[in-house]
């Protein structure tokens, strides 16, 4: 259970970094802040392991620089996504 809040957490801290990153705070409520963290943590965690062999991301509980780093990174590109998608439909 604790995992899961865990998980809510740092996925709503890391895509709420994202979002003021990429000037969608206000276009996506806290909801799309928590996916866009977690499955960009879990993407940045992945792609740090794959570039660096640096596993892990900070949605999983390891909290370090380097993990918290490629979480940011990977919710960072998939907010870019995200805005590439929904970029007609706002507006």
């Amino acid at each position: 259970m604790l995992g899961w809040i865990i998980y809510l957490v740092v996925g709503g801290i890391i895509g709420w970094l994202a979002s003021i990153i990429m000037r969608r705070d206000a276009q996506q409520g806290i909801v799309m802040n928590i996916i866009v963290g977690i499955v960009g943590s879990l993407l940045g965690g992945w792609l740090g392991g794959m570039i660096t062999g640096h596993g892990g991301n900070a949605a999983s509980g390891q909290f370090d620089m380097g993990s918290l780093l490629w979480s940011l990174i990977g919710a960072v590109v998939l907010s870019a996504i995200v805005n590439l998608l929904t970029r007609g439909r706002t507006r």
